[in-house]
């Protein structure tokens, strides 16, 4: 059991975890046992085919606003557009998911998904040619995705067993940050070959097989006696009230939200390829450093038989931020490609850590009634943390330089974290 200050109810009705760990070369390697569990393993496919698949749609949406407008401006206009209905429907989605049967609800969002695929395809196919039809069809799909993403989440709790959660969030995390690396890639390949209406109908298609698995999953109601409620604004506060009494899940995104806002300098990356690291060649420098922390952790995540059997989860997301911000203040130090490569694929490892434990804290130590709740924070501190700090970044980069930028934020991330653990000790004590 935890040693948290709040009681926890984990697994739910999950089955049994399996004990016998693996030996030699094989406790290195990726913890599969949550697949042995047909739900999980359905839910788990699923996201196979998506994670690529919403990548597909995340570069042409883009290119073709570009294509339109000839403008970088509006390409972030609309990645504005995407956010703020995203961020809304994430908080709403978590306290409907807390209501519903989770089943139900992923149901009707994936097909939403699917559909908005589809508007995406026709306004292609027929040159519509409109960047507010574009805004629009974005808006929406993402507001889908808020409603999506926190009853996702909160279902892992009900498949998996508590003590394999942190395999389960490997296995997840996994194939969404192979999906980071490959679908951006292969819409590359693809956009010239087969054209932007087609690539949108991939996606579609592919979600189809999203809709199927989901509909194999089992019911997924609100556990217990309780009377259905509404998802209103009272249910969301009582989400974040909740997370205010239990130090452990308020400290748990604290320690996300420290890592990303101070430590994730992507918005400084075209500037580094330019000035710091262009004998390389400035395309083939932004692309290794874009590239370096999802190609990281990919590699966390397949050796995550390292760590996924841990049981002290609180310390684990200690150390894996702290180590997150060494990386990145080593990647700032560096005046070698290659070399920022390294620290930054060792940061992505720290991240897919961080990433792993932080997940199985928040469904292990939070009642199945408040999960979807949870998982909506997390959803958009997720979101909202790395496009704050894209600002911070790019501000202290014109003024500091980008170097300094990069290496103090990194610092910053490591005194940060042992503060917090230091001055509050509920996150470095819970374990399972």
């Amino acid at each position: 059991m935890n040693t948290s200050e709040s009681s926890t109810e984990t697994g739910d009705d999950a089955p049994a975890a399996d004990p016998p760990p693996h030996r030699g070369w094989r406790r290195w390697a990726m913890d599969t046992r949550p697949l042995r569990i047909p739900a999980y393993r359905r839910l788990w496919s699923s996201t196979i085919v998506t994670s690529v698949g919403s990548q597909l749609t995340a570069v042409a949406v883009p290119k073709q606003i570009y294509d339109i407008t000839h403008s970088s401006a509006w390409v972030g206009y609309a990645s504005l557009a995407g956010l703020v209905p995203m961020v809304l429907f994430a908080l709403w989605g978590g306290a409907v998911a807390d209501t519903v049967d989770r089943r139900k609800l992923l149901l009707g969002t994936n097909i939403g998904i699917a559909v908005t695929s589809l508007l995406f395809w026709a306004q292609a196919a027929t040159e519509l040619d409109s960047v507010v039809v574009l805004m629009v069809l974005l808006a929406l799909q993402q507001a889908f995705f808020g409603l999506n993403s926190p009853a996702r989440s909160a279902s892992i709790a009900r498949l998996v067993p508590a003590g394999e959660l942190p395999a389960a969030n490997a296995l997840g995390s996994t194939v969404m940050q192979t999906g980071l690396v490959a679908g951006p890639l292969l819409a590359g390949v693809l956009i010239p070959v087969i054209g932007l209406p087609e690539l949108y109908l991939v996606d579609a298609l592919a979600l189809c097989v999203t809709v199927w698995a989901v509909f194999r999953l089992p019911a997924l109601p609100p556990l217990g006696d309780a009377p259905r409620r509404r998802a209103g604004v009272r249910e969301i506060a009582d989400g974040f009230r909740y997370i205010s009494r239990h130090k452990v899940l308020l400290l748990s995104f604290l320690a996300d939200i420290v890592a990303m806002v101070f430590g994730m300098p992507r918005a400084l990356f075209p500037q580094l390829a330019a000035q710091t690291y262009h004998s390389w060649g400035e395309g083939l420098a932004l692309g290794v450093l874009f590239a370096g922390i999802p190609v990281g952790a990919v590699f966390g995540g397949l050796c995550s038989g390292a760590f996924s059997r841990a049981r002290r989860h609180g310390w684990m997301v200690v150390w894996a931020v702290v180590a997150w911000g060494v990386a990145i203040a080593g990647f700032g130090l560096s005046g070698d490609l290659w070399t920022a490569l390294v620290f930054l694929a060792a940061a992505g490892v720290a991240d897919m850590v961080s990433m792993v434990f932080r997940g199985a804290i928040l469904l292990s130590a939070a009642t199945d009634e408040m999960r979807g709740r949870m998982q909506g924070v997390f959803t958009v501190v997720v979101a909202g943390g790395p496009r704050l700090a894209d600002v911070l970044h790019g501000t202290a980069g014109a003024v500091f330089g980008p170097r300094a930028a990069v290496a103090g934020g990194g610092a910053l991330v490591v005194v940060l974290m042992l503060a917090l653990a230091a001055a509050v000790p509920a996150l470095r004590r819970y374990r399972i």
